[in-house]
């Protein structure tokens, strides 16, 4: 594209850029956010495995703590609500996408389709949860070439035999730990090739797997880093603050922690002081879903339809307030006054409904 050409069209896009919602110009909140408007047609000047990158590089300070979603929706809140980065919860995907447990039943397409979709929602980099990989390793060098495909800037892959399950629910198996390697180095190795930037977090669940053992974990999260390339080793399940200390202290790298489950809790304080560089929430939006959803449900059922008023009423008064901002309709219109003819513009006149702003 020519000089001029190219410069017009960006500051065509910039024109675009709406200024913060209803809700963050009031709220006292509002230098938590960067942004609450959609993102289509927008992105970052710098790819999203290149910031997750600069990111982690800060961690080496104070831990980075990203909380799970399981949709483009709870994506979108997330990074609303001002973290700089989000994850793809596994077991939020297949019950929030398939209505089943987290249990190996999400197939690669599925997980594939979810990761692409959330990433198209945010600025925000993703990480995404990515199973075992979905079979041996050469089924990894597709795994991850279709995370990377989908805009995703790191995945985490476990060591957990077929079919795996959450790594907080007891009956789980791990394969050899000779074949964990070459699944972990099939990952780094196509990382590689297709963009070096890519995180690979590489994830044991030896600890509390089948005639397992923290050793036998920590051992693991060491060839997964220094055999394998891996960047970050995750060990999934220690059941302990001793336990915790010990990943840390014996973990020739970068330490990944799973803060849920049987899992013990920490300030960020005291991750830092651990030596923990990043820390995943990944199920509690789906707890604040499931428990806002079933009471809204109950409601319903025992109040009746006026129910959904008072709920109306109380929404106004929160994030987002306005939901069909939240949505992206005021970014629509801008995107409308931009691309169409001016007399497209006629068809507000005179409708009712939500009037969304442009962006003049």
């Amino acid at each position: 594209m020519p000089a001029h050409r190219e410069t017009a069209a960006l500051d065509r896009i910039a024109g675009c850029r709406l200024p913060l919602g209803r809700w963050a110009a009031q709220t006292s909140s509002r230098t938590l956010w960067e942004e609450t408007e959609m993102r289509l047609g927008q992105a970052e000047p710098k790819r999203a495995t290149t910031r997750l990158r600069a990111l982690l590089d800060g961690a080496l300070r104070r831990p980075l703590v990203v909380p799970g979603c399981y949709n483009a929706l709870s994506a979108r809140v997330l990074e609303s609500a001002g973290f700089p980065a989000v994850y793809m919860s596994g077991y939020g995907t297949s019950l929030a996408l398939l209505g089943l447990p987290d249990a190996g039943l999400a197939t690669l397409t599925e997980m594939a389709l979810n990761a692409r979709l959330i990433a198209g929602a945010v600025r925000a980099p993703v990480i995404a949860d990515a199973d075992t990989g979905y079979g041996n390793a050469v089924n990894v060098v597709r795994t991850v070439e279709e995370y990377v495909r989908a805009g995703v800037a790191g995945l985490h892959l476990e060591d957990q035999a077929a079919p795996k399950r959450c790594g907080h629910v007891a009956g789980r198996e791990v394969i050899g730990r000779e074949e964990a390697v070459r699944k972990v180095r099939a990952a780094c190795d196509t990382r590689v090739a297709l963009d070096p930037d890519f995180v690979v977090v590489s994830r044991t669940d030896a600890r509390g797997a089948h005639g397992g053992s923290l050793g036998e974990a920590i051992d693991r999260a060491n060839a997964f880093l220094e055999a394998g390339g891996a960047d970050m080793a995750f060990v999934e399940g220690p059941a302990s603050r001793a336990e915790v200390e010990r990943v840390c202290r014996e973990v020739r790298g970068p330490v990944f922690y799973n803060m849920t489950g049987i899992s013990p809790r920490f300030s960020e304080a005291e991750m830092a002081e651990l030596g923990i560089a990043l820390c995943i929430l990944p199920g509690a939006t789906l707890r604040a879903t499931l428990a806002a959803v079933h009471d809204c449900a109950v409601a319903l059922r025992e109040r009746g339809t006026m129910a959904e008023t008072e709920m109306g009423a109380a929404f106004k008064s929160r994030f987002p307030g306005d939901l069909h901002g939240f949505a992206g309709f005021d970014r629509i219109r801008a995107l409308e006054e931009a691309y169409l003819p001016q007399e497209a513009a006629e068809k507000y006149a005179g409708t009712l409904g939500h009037m969304p702003r442009g962006g003049a």
